[in-house]
């Protein structure tokens, strides 16, 4: 079997390869859903503060007219 070398926690350690491909997808994986909740959370907090900051606060009674 085919053997590579990791650093975890500055160690370097010798895994076998199929050990080093699943610790490098795991580390792939929460590095993207990382950036997925970081991206969300700028968007949703960014459209919170553009609808604070315009002056107006349209709600659908405002922008009909009529009350429900």
């Amino acid at each position: 079997m085919a053997k590579e070398v990791l650093e975890i926690d500055g160690k370097e350690v010798v895994v076998r390869e199929d050990t080093a491909k699943a610790y490098r997808g795991v580390k792939w994986f929460l590095g993207t859903l990382l950036m997925i909740v970081a991206i969300t959370a700028f968007l949703l907090f960014g459209g919170f503060i553009g609808a604070v900051s315009d002056g107006e606060l349209n709600t659908p009674e405002t922008r009909t007219g009529t009350k429900l």
